[in-house]
């Protein structure tokens, strides 16, 4: 008799054009479902925004709270950042391994849980112990959202949805700001960390009820074991991406995360006036990324995100130097334009550089890694201020990072509106 060779089941095999034909002539999810992707993403990455920005606007509140000082509680915002990579790298493995809709899920309800418990801390140790492990549910989302929204929209509304995607940040700022300037004041500091509940829930209900993006399916790595290969295959990659985005964070936390608390030191601005501002100012930041992200699907990415820094380096004198209260009002409106401009091309130009089987875990451990090293940015600004003053220590300190950014992003490359049902 023939010996029958049996097929080995251990080797994963690539996805063939047969393969790729099938899965795109699969019958289309209806126009709604094609854009939960996006919207989980977004409520995903808003109210993980919201949930880290809430300290920003309580730093007195806490520190009164929990008999610390203002720089104490700041460094609950350093330990936040730290543990974010280790996020990244376990729900970012878990999704390329196992699907986005399960990792995205998972991680929804750990940062949910842990943010609620916040509001119970009876010390700060507690505090500082739960805002740390906090960080690693905050982690985990940014990479999955990012793959899942941007493998399940049309590649020519890409650029767009990566600007909506990424300002969920900003809308998570926003909503932070609405709940310092209305429910501080009458319900506590500790009503605060209860208020991202219901978004929450929200949020895991869409993320239920949308299916798996079919360009995961395809490129689904057979073990945990290839992704990680697949990682180590793209080193360099990922070394360039990591450089990138630390001075990215730099840009980013060095203008959002002390800029109320400087209002109220450095100008006496009233903390209700401070958190209307804050307001003000993310409202330009949700504009910056969707203009800047649809601007980069016509301009390329590069030169989009290179357009928002120059518009943000432009405005430091009126953002940080301006004389009264309405010039900085204006000059922190525009610089957020520019930033979250900038950061708006970043989920649509990480996905695309990353390799089919790691498009969660690469781009999701760039991300936190630069946050790894950027963590100590607030403490960094905040000693700097006592030796420059709290106007140079923030101007200054933007001025060299955004034109190092500028010059970074040139020596980079990008795959602009690449095909993702396509083997690497």
């Amino acid at each position: 008799m023939q010996r029958v060779r049996r097929p080995n089941r251990s080797r994963r095999r690539m996805p063939d054009s047969a393969d790729v034909n099938i899965a795109r002539n699969r019958r289309s999810p209806c126009g709604l479902s094609r854009w939960m992707g996006a919207s989980a993403g977004f409520l995903g990455w808003s109210i993980d925004a919201f949930d880290f920005f809430v300290v920003v606007f309580l730093v007195g509140h806490l520190a009164a709270q929990f008999g610390v000082s203002k720089a104490d509680i700041i460094w609950t915002l350093t330990a936040t950042l730290a543990t974010r990579p280790i996020g990244a790298f376990i729900f970012g493995l878990f999704s390329d391994r196992y699907g986005r809709r399960l990792s995205l899920i998972g991680n929804i309800v750990c940062f949910t849980v842990l943010e609620v418990a916040c509001g119970f801390a009876p010390s700060f140790t507690v505090f500082l112990i739960l805002r740390a492990l906090f960080g690693i549910g905050m982690g985990g989302e940014w990479g999955v959202g990012a793959s899942l929204a941007m493998e399940t929209v049309p590649s020519r509304w890409r650029g767009l949805i990566s600007g909506i995607l990424q300002a969920g940040y900003a809308a998570g700022y926003l909503m932070a700001a609405v709940a310092a300037r209305f429910i501080l004041p009458v319900w506590g500091w500790r009503a605060m960390f209860f208020a991202g509940v219901a978004p929450a829930l929200l949020a895991l209900y869409v993320s239920y009820k949308m299916p798996e993006p079919e360009a995961w399916r395809v490129h689904r790595a057979a073990s945990a074991g290839a992704i990680l290969r697949t990682l180590g295959e793209h080193s360099k990659e990922f070394a360039y991406l990591v450089m990138l985005l630390i001075l990215m964070m730099f840009c980013s936390h060095g203008t959002q995360d002390l800029y109320p608390d400087f209002l109220m030191s450095a100008h006496h601005v009233a903390p209700r006036s401070a958190a209307s501002i804050a307001m003000l100012y993310n409202g330009g930041a949700l504009l910056g990324g969707i203009i800047f992200g649809e601007f980069s699907q016509r301009a390329g990415r590069r030169i989009g995100m290179q357009s928002a820094l120059a518009l943000s380096l432009l405005v430091i004198p009126l953002w940080a130097f301006g004389h009264s209260v309405a010039m900085l009002t204006l000059g922190a409106f525009l610089m957020q334009v520019g930033i979250q401009g900038a950061w708006g091309v970043i989920p649509a130009h990480l996905t695309e550089l990353a390799p089919a089987s790691a498009r969660s875990l690469l781009p999701g451990m760039a991300y936190q890694m630069a946050i790894l090293f950027a963590a100590f940015t607030n403490t960094f600004l905040y000693a700097l201020r006592d030796r420059v003053g709290y106007a140079w220590a923030l101007g200054g300190f933007e001025m060299v990072v955004i034109m190092s950014s500028i010059v970074v992003i040139s020596l980079g490359r990008e795959r602009h509106s690449r095909d993702f049902m396509q083997a690497d």
